[in-house]
């Protein structure tokens, strides 16, 4: 059985011995699971993670001493930049966030598509959700490292973007072959409910970004992001 991993913002500078305070939240959290001064954890801290052992806890406190950096890797070898489109239903990114974070993605690109229907106002006060979506996953996936969460950006930022590989996901048949995936970094990019405008599609291809087919069905957007990225994982683990 996996150990409890938390993660503590903290900036450091960290040495074997250390200890550190945990937030209110995380004693709760441990306190629930009944756990006692001695007990083994790990801590995600900014450099990486580390084995910890429990100090002190009390239900609304509890410290930390920092072992030793763990040896591991659990990340992807390349970058890889999910491009996510704002959906009408906003509820779908709270499906979306957990496993795209299981499977190793770096960054997270909120894209305002042309049929997305981007209110700034209703999205905003998403993001802090998304934020705690996206470090539960984490926490529970045991990832090394915290995916950057970005703003959003407006559709046209994606035809200026120099990442060595680009995919799109999209439904009309084009005739090509998917394309081979290379150890560099990835983004990768599928539409909102409706789809990928025909004329988004055509400023996507020009500006680099290659079409890739997920199979013969239509997929609904909450589906694609996420066999995407399965696919992309299982081509780098081959």
């Amino acid at each position: 059985m996996s150990l409890p991993r938390l993660i503590v913002p903290s900036p450091g500078p960290y040495s074997e011995g250390s200890l550190i305070a945990l937030s209110p939240e995380q004693a709760r959290h441990l306190h629930a699971l009944r756990l006692k001064p001695g007990a083994a954890l790990e801590l995600l801290l900014e450099g990486g993670p580390w084995a910890v052992d429990l100090t002190a806890i009390t239900p609304q406190a509890a410290q930390v001493r920092l072992l030793s950096p763990l040896q591991e890797v659990r990340e992807s070898p390349i970058a890889i930049h999910a491009c996510l489109p704002i959906t009408s239903h906003l509820a779908t990114w709270e499906d979306w966030l957990p496993p795209l974070v299981e499977l190793g993605v770096t960054h997270i690109h909120p894209i305002a598509y042309r049929r997305s229907e981007f209110d700034a106002r209703r999205t905003s006060a998403k993001e802090e959700r998304w934020s705690r979506i996206v470090a539960s996953a984490v926490e529970q996936s045991h990832r090394s490292h915290l995916p950057e969460l970005l703003p959003v950006q407006p559709f046209n930022s994606l035809l200026e973007w120099g990442i060595p590989q680009r995919w799109v996901a999209y439904e009309v048949a084009t005739g090509s072959l998917n394309p081979t995936l290379c150890m560099q970094a990835l983004a990768f990019t599928c539409g909102p409910e409706g789809g990928i405008t025909d004329e988004e599609f055509v400023a996507l291809k020009t500006s680099g970004w290659l079409p890739v087919c997920l199979g013969r069905s239509i997929l609904r957007a909450a589906t694609t992001p996420v066999a995407m990225l399965g696919a992309i994982q299982f081509q780098l683990n081959r």
